[in-house]
């Protein structure tokens, strides 16, 4: 690491450490010192992210834990040797293997990139794509926390992934079985750390390495989606959006727009959706819960560096059409306990 480069990631660190200290500590020393009074609805909206980002910390950890040590120590040759030739069996497979993949929406893309150039069909790429975000024992785990008083909302979550994956990846299979849909001569935008990257390096320290990066990329996301929940919940009360909330119809389309936006990993973004539950119906939370990890505004522009054009739309259109009716739908079997 150069000189320049640590000098940076100090200076980021120290950055981001004052404004921690200031958001935490800002209005009991610094705002008495200058006698600045704060507004009520900002000490609400301190309050609600507050309440939000401390109980998904330990699953924001949790998770770039368990993607270091998949990243590091399965390689996509392992998972290309164990996926069957039988193109039906080999989407339950491909489930599975989303079940013990905890990585997110971005970082699957460049994985599964790879996985179609060592020969693993499409439609089997899209179940991984799809799955991998949201099926994984952390995304459980966490969505299970957060909505303790309403599990049917965490069940619901991972049916409809696993039904919206088996349809989408159907439909690609008849669309896209004999067609590329690969870029040519484009590099990967995110690759996985070497474990031997540097000859004197322990894997216990590319654990670390990865791990740290992997917390503060999907950290700083996190963030704005609980900043932007906790305004919402304070200024958004009278307005079209929480109106829209009594609709199933429009508030699943509300939900999966808002889900695209914010872009919060799938590690979390349960605890920014239960501080929706009171505003919106049950199939628009899992609306939220089920798009947002598959597409949103970050992964959307990954995807496009990696797939051709033509496939990135259709495959946006698709799952856009798909969770949507299977959100509305699952409205007819979802009740709060």
């Amino acid at each position: 690491m150069s000189i320049p480069t640590r000098l940076k990631d100090i200076f980021i660190f120290g950055l981001f450490m004052a404004l921690m200290y200031l958001f935490f500590f800002g209005d009991i020393y610094v705002a008495n010192k200058i006698n600045f009074e704060m507004p009520d609805q900002i000490k609400t909206i301190f309050v609600f992210f507050l309440g939000i980002f401390l109980e998904a910390l330990p699953f924001l950890l949790l998770g770039a834990i368990a993607s270091s040590i998949i990243n590091l120590y399965i390689s996509e040759e392992t998972i290309a040797r164990i996926m069957p030739k039988n193109p039906f069996i080999a989407i339950i497979v491909a489930l599975i293997a989303a079940l013990i993949t905890p990585v997110c929406e971005c970082a699957i893309i460049p994985v599964v990139r790879r996985l179609i150039q060592k020969g693993i069909p499409v439609h089997i790429g899209v179940v991984l794509l799809m799955g991998a975000p949201i099926l994984n024992f952390i995304v459980f785990g966490s969505t299970y926390y957060a909505f303790q008083n309403n599990i049917s909302i965490a069940y619901g979550r991972f049916i409809i992934c696993v039904l919206a994956s088996i349809i989408v990846s159907f439909i690609i299979y008849m669309l896209f079985s004999k067609q590329k849909v690969l870029k040519t001569h484009r590099e990967d935008l995110m690759s996985s750390v070497p474990v031997n990257e540097n000859k004197g390096d322990s894997k216990w320290k590319g654990i670390l390495h990865h791990t740290c990066h992997e917390f503060f990329t999907i950290g700083k996301y996190f963030i704005i989606g609980a900043v932007f929940a906790s305004v919402a919940q304070v200024y958004l009360k009278d307005s079209y959006i929480m109106q829209a909330g009594e609709s199933s119809i429009e508030g699943t389309a509300v939900m999966m727009g808002l889900a695209y936006v914010l872009s919060l990993c799938s590690e979390a973004d349960a605890f920014v959706a239960a501080s929706f539950s009171r505003t919106f119906t049950p199939e628009a939370i899992i609306s939220f819960l089920v798009f947002g990890p598959i597409l949103d505004f970050k992964n959307t522009f990954v995807m496009m560096a990696s797939f051709r054009i033509k496939f990135v739309l259709l495959f946006i259109l698709i799952v856009t059409i798909v969770v949507y009716i299977l959100s509305v739908l699952s409205g007819f079997f979802l009740s709060p306990s």
